[in-house]
């Protein structure tokens, strides 16, 4: 059974002054927002005591840091099929795919359903090499979840391309969503930063030394209990429409991690968050030239939308 490693070591001379959470991330190769969680538990002390995020790093000063125990990292996806798992279209650089709910885009530590990846490899489509061998080909992901477009590299061109499209907001992604109540104003934009929740479950929340997250929102639809919105990212962070719907509050319908109200969900019939990507719109990696997806309601959402128009 592995165990957390304990480690005391002094502040490097380049770190001087640098935020503790900052230095920590630095000499543990870790991301900040883990070194914040790190320093939020009492897991880092300074010089015997409990250290704070805003403390300061002091070259030479002792740190005594107990690390969590290392997670293997998962394994290549095998081949597997999948179920719902549709190619909406495909040249010799990349796929693109509407995904059915209840899949995720690759294997992670904590997922052991089907995913994107498998699907495609059961079918023989030939992923790009590049990026990590557990998500080889993946450019973006959409929650297990959410269901709809998805584009995925074949070749390492097409990966390198569209990982450059994706960060620096050149692809535009379009979601509907339905949420509970009904937002006011009617059209806005939340921009606020995303971190994991410092519970550790699996959440992301809003807060101030997360990473930057744009949403801009349009309501399509109001119903008596719930609106049908269009929303549209500027920016691609982990649950980035669940978390911020959530921190307006009007979460996504059926989506209970972010505090949804069941009793609606179930009388919709509702048994995941009611969130779908419609619309997936590029420049193709290889010459430019514009491509433009849609994405029609699954079975399961259209039906809830059927049921709200009929009790309003």
């Amino acid at each position: 059974m592995t165990t957390p490693v304990q480690r005391r070591v002094p502040v490097p001379e380049g770190l001087e002054g640098e935020r503790l959470d900052a230095a920590i991330a630095r000499m543990f190769g870790l991301s900040r927002t883990r070194a914040a969680e790190l320093i939020g538990s009492g897991a880092v002390l300074v010089a015997g005591r409990p250290a704070s995020k805003a403390d300061r790093a002091a070259a030479g000063e002792w740190l005594e840091v107990t690390l969590p125990p290392a997670v293997p990292a998962p394994a290549a996806p095998r081949p597997q099929p999948v179920p719902g798992l549709e190619v909406a279209y495909e040249d010799s650089d990349i796929i693109v795919v509407d995904k059915p709910a209840g899949v995720a885009a690759h294997p992670t530590a904590g997922w052991t359903g089907p995913t994107v990846l498998q699907g495609l490899l059961a079918r023989g489509h030939r992923i790009a090499a590049s990026g990590a061998a557990e998500r080889q080909g993946i450019v973006h992901r959409l929650d297990a979840n959410t269901s709809g477009l998805m584009v995925v590299a074949k070749s390492e061109l097409a990966y390198r391309v569209l990982k450059r499209a994706f960060r620096e907001r050149e692809v535009d992604k379009r979601y509907h969503a339905l949420v509970q109540g009904h937002p006011d104003p009617l059209r806005g934009t939340i921009d606020a930063p995303i971190a994991r929740h410092p519970s550790g479950d699996g959440r992301f929340a809003v807060a101030f030394d997360g990473r930057t997250a744009i949403t801009h929102y349009d309501t399509r639809e109001a119903f008596r209990a719930a609106s049908l919105v269009e929303v549209r990212l500027e920016t691609g962070r982990t649950h980035q429409i669940r978390v911020h719907m959530a921190a307006i509050r009007h979460p996504c319908v059926g989506d209970r991690l972010y505090g949804a109200d069941p009793v609606l969900a179930a009388r919709l019939g509702v048994a995941r968050q009611w969130l779908h990507a419609v619309r997936l719109a590029f420049a193709h990696p290889a010459d430019g030239r514009a491509m433009e997806f849609t994405s029609a309601y699954p079975g399961d959402l259209r039906a809830s939308l059927d049921l709200l128009a009929a009790q309003s």
